[in-house]
Formats: C-alpha cells, structure tokens, sequence
C-alpha cells in the first residue's frame, strides 16, 4: 500500500506541472516563445514519465518543480529571475531554467537579455536542451537582422547528425533566415527539402505553402 501511494503521489505531482506548463502556454502570445514552450511541454512530458518510474529521479523532480514554480510566477514577481537564475546550471533539469528565461525576457521585448541567458548554455550535454536554446538563439539573430550568424548556427546543428532535436525545424527555420537576407533560391530549395524528406508534419505543410509562395514570384 505504501508503494502505491508514493507512485500515485509522484503521479500527482507530474499532473500539477504539466498543467502549469500548459498555464504556461496560454499566457504566451508569441510565435517565438510559444513554439519553445510548446516543445518543452513535450520534454518534460517524456521526463515527468521517467520520474514517476524512477525514484532516484527523486531529486531532479523536485527541482523541476521549483524551476516551473519561480517561473509560472515571474511576472508578478520579478524577483524570482534571481532565484530561477540560480537555479540555473549544467545539470539535466536545471539547463531548462536558462530556456525558460530567455522566453521570459523575449516575452517582454528584451532579446538581448534573453540572448545572454541562451549563450550560457552549457556544451557538454547536446539533447534536446541544448538545440532548443540554439535554435530560439538563432531567431533571435535572425530578428536582429544577424542573418549570417543565425544561418552559421544552423548549418552547425545540422552537420553534428542530430537525432536529440527535429532535423525538420532546424532546415525550415534556416530556409527562413535565407528568404529574409533575399536569398530565395537557398530558401526554396531548403523548403523543398523539408517537403519531400518529412512529409505529413506540421513543417512539411509550412514548407509546401512558402513553396507555392516563392514559385509565384518567379
């Protein structure tokens, strides 16, 4: 009975941070930040299940809650970035809090605080993490005109045969960086690529429309 009522307790406590996570989501209202969160809510989705598995997850569990906890409250209370950013680190759970500020200062317009927190990123550990702050990286660059530099993280993603993060969205979002700096035959041919070589998903569909738009202005 015992061991029952800690897996249904654990079980209980993924519950409530996957519902402030999708909280979380609501509240964001744009395009960048909200396809950030809606990645991570598939992360830590995946982790919350090994949690419940795993009680040697025990302690990351708990710091996952705090991390989600000083965030769901940060704009009412500013002074949890010092906490969040404490909290901060190279640990698996901990990586996160440096994505979750930078979508919080890129919510309130301040893509240079929010580039300093994505370039303390730790390198040691390339998942999921990782590529996700280097892509969230790589749009902000690219929505300072950075064209050059954004491009450059992507193609380095791409050629480390990534399988911890969505080859689709890394070729997709570098295709869009190339229509923005007017190079739209680079951009056409990434957007084909994502329509012939990852069909039926969400990207592939994008790409199909950014397709017919480049072709009718040929």
């Amino acid at each position: 009975m015992k061991k029952i009522k800690r897996r249904q307790l654990k079980e209980d406590e993924f519950v409530t941070t996957f519902n402030k996570i999708v909280h979380f989501v609501k509240k964001k209202t744009k395009e960048l930040v909200a396809l950030a969160v809606l990645v991570l809510v598939i992360i830590v989705l995946f982790a919350g299940v090994k949690i419940v598995k795993g009680q040697s997850r025990e302690k990351e569990s708990k710091l996952l809650g705090q991390i989600l906890d000083l965030q769901s409250d940060l704009t009412a209370h500013p002074e949890n970035e010092a906490k969040l950013e404490a909290l901060a680190g190279s640990g698996e759970f901990s990586r996160l809090a440096y994505i979750l500020l930078a979508g919080y200062w890129v919510d309130k317009g301040e893509d240079a605080k929010a580039k300093t927190f994505l370039e303390k990123m730790p390198e040691t550990k390339k998942d999921i993490f990782y590529y996700q702050a280097q892509d969230l990286l790589a749009q902000i660059l690219t929505r300072e005109k950075e064209y050059d530099k954004a491009i450059d993280i992507y193609r380095k993603i791409e050629g480390e045969n990534i399988e911890a993060y969505s080859l689709d969205v890394i070729l997709f979002h570098r295709a869009e960086v190339h229509q923005k700096k007017g190079e739209l035959a680079e951009a056409l041919a990434l957007y084909k690529r994502v329509q012939d070589e990852f069909p039926q998903t969400y990207y592939s569909l994008e790409a199909s429309q950014k397709v017919r738009e480049l072709e009718a202005k040929k």
